[in-house]
């Protein structure tokens, strides 16, 4: 018997090998020659090469250059990267409970996560950082990620924080015992008017389909009967919450999306029928920065002919990423499948192998050629689909709005674009916060606090700033871009002092696709209806109007914060 079972055994392994390199084309060989000459390659580096090296340092740099030669989105994540890599999905992370910007080599506290460890021992917006556990932290090394790894850290952990305040001379200390700090992905909820909803999504996380319940109770307090969901921005996230949050609006069956690739079978997913809001008038805004989940989520309301797009085209990234861990907790994110929209659109724009380079200079190639400012620069070469009802759509990337948006660049200047790229009104803004602090404080809204800082000419006052900053005042250019500087310095003001809801609602109110969304809302016409002839969106309900986004792609001002 023994015999008899090791012969079977061995012919097997035989049997299995022939079959094998017959099938597979001795791919497993090819693998495993190319990866003991990788091997090879190091140990001959380490044991002749004339200098002393880091071998371990090198295969860090390699890892990133190979993906490249993949696709542009499988990625490596070092060890120490890992960990916070994905902060903003997970819904909360271990810290402080502290939002901070960097000026002039110092932390400066700008926010306080409300019932977070920092508020609990008392330390206060408008401080400034100078050292940690007992060390000072100013001059350069401080960094926006050095201060984020010195702030995070394990729960229940403790940290020594020494802070400048206002009005005082000497450092006070804290001790924080670190704790969870949530982290929101919807980043406003309320009503545009008396019908209307708006809900902005900043990005697809673990916490988003619950987030967006809680919006839509308080939409429904206020009785809302129609929605606009904000997706401008929003760079994606998790596959199954893009999934999750459209079933609410789509009837039973309807297919969302589906995957598929050379290795991964073609999977789909479909709507359950429990969605509760079926047959609300939805609007969905999008623009060149939306991507990923984003482009799920419009896709699918779009092909289902379930409501209406609003915006520019989107970004076109539509390939899946599967994470792959390694054992000293760095990994690779490695490209598995495609998505693909309900009607087999194809959402991932065309890219060449090996140049994330020219990939990644996409955005400013469609600002080049037009497309942000005229819909007919828009050139959709991509095969033809068909949405439920019949509509064309095309394939070749990213989503098309069924209404157009433009950029509108009539009040830009060089004189407005030198003081954004050289971060003088992000700047200017920290320092009028900082020093009149007790003053805003008492201003609990946008339009009060806007009021406010139209009295105090803080316009002006910035001028005077970005002028004894290097900044020649030129007075034709200031008054061609008067509303932009009004919209950056008390948006970014507001944004100080407030919250974030505040902040987009200030920006809204001006907003043509805000407007846009708006005007269709009250026609009625959030349904798409086919022509028949074209084949397009009835002329009735899609129109193309010279609707203008103030500001331009590439240097708007920014108003980012980090929290620790």
């Amino acid at each position: 018997m023994p015999l008899i079972i090791a012969a079977s055994i061995i012919a097997g392994i035989i049997i299995g090998t022939f079959f094998a390199n017959r099938f597979a084309g001795n791919r497993l060989n090819i693998i495993n020659t190319s990866s003991n000459k990788l091997n090879d390659l190091l140990h001959i580096i380490d044991d002749q090469y004339v200098d002393t090296v880091d071998i371990a340092n090198i295969v860090e740099q390699s890892m990133p250059k190979i993906l490249e030669e993949l696709d542009p989105h499988s990625s490596y994540i070092s060890a120490k990267d890992a960990k916070t890599a994905n902060d903003d999905l997970r819904g909360s992370f271990s810290g402080v409970g502290v939002q901070f910007v960097i000026r002039e080599d110092t932390v400066r506290i700008t926010g306080i996560i409300k019932g977070g460890p920092s508020e609990k021992v008392g330390i206060l917006a408008g401080d400034k950082i100078v050292s940690i556990d007992d060390k000072p932290y100013v001059g350069e090394e401080v960094t926006n990620e050095e201060t984020m790894h010195r702030l995070k850290g394990e729960k229940g952990t403790k940290v020594k924080i020494g802070v400048l305040r206002h009005g005082q001379e000497k450092p006070i200390s804290f001790s924080v015992v670190r704790g969870d700090i949530p982290v929101k992905s919807v980043d406003a909820t309320y009503m545009i008017n008396k019908e209307l909803g708006y809900v902005k999504i900043k990005n697809f996380g673990e916490t988003t389909y619950p987030e967006l319940l809680t919006s839509f109770a308080e939409l429904e307090a206020e009785g809302f009967k129609g929605l606009v969901i904000d997706l401008r921005g929003n760079g994606g996230g998790y596959m199954a919450v893009a999934i999750q949050m459209v079933n609410e609006f789509l009837p039973k069956n309807r297919l969302i999306v589906y995957t598929q690739g050379r290795k991964s079978r073609r999977e789909e997913y479909r709507s359950d029928g429990r969605g509760s809001y079926q047959n609300l008038p939805l609007i969905v805004l999008i623009d060149e920065t939306s991507a990923s989940a984003s482009e799920i989520f419009a896709g699918a309301i779009q092909d289902n002919d379930r409501g209406i797009v609003i915006g520019r085209r989107s970004f076109g990234k539509g390939l899946v990423q599967y994470p792959v861990e390694f054992s000293d907790g760095s990994r690779i994110n490695l490209t598995i499948a495609r998505y693909y929209t309900p009607s087999g659109r194809c959402i991932q724009k065309p890219y060449v192998k090996g140049q994330p380079e020219e990939y990644e200079m996409d955005l400013i190639t469609r600002y080049e050629r037009g497309e942000f400012f005229s819909q007919d620069s828009i050139h959709q070469t991509g095969e033809k689909y068909y949405t439920s009802i019949g509509r064309v759509v095309y394939g070749g990337g990213g989503i098309m709005p069924d209404y157009f948006v433009a950029e509108d660049t009539t009040a830009l200047t060089p004189y407005y674009s030198e003081c954004v790229t050289k971060g003088t009104i992000a700047q200017f803004c920290f320092k009028y916060t900082d020093d009149n602090r007790e003053k805003l404080q008492q201003y609990t809204n946008a339009a009060e606090m806007e009021k406010y800082l139209r009295k105090q000419s803080v316009v002006d006052l910035f001028i005077r700033y970005a002028d004894s900053n290097g900044i020649t005042r030129r007075n034709n250019m200031i008054l061609k871009s008067q509303h932009l500087f009004e919209q950056a310095i008390y948006g970014s003001i507001i944004y100080n002092m407030l919250d974030m809801n505040d902040y987009v609602q200030y920006l809204n109110r001006d907003d043509p696709t805000i407007k846009e969304a708006i005007e269709l809302f009250n026609e009625k016409r959030t349904k798409p209806i086919l022509d028949e002839q074209t084949g397009t969106q009835n002329a009735d309900s899609s129109k193309k109007k010279a609707a203008f986004h103030r500001g331009t792609f590439g240097i708007k001002p920014k108003t980012l914060t980090f929290t620790a």
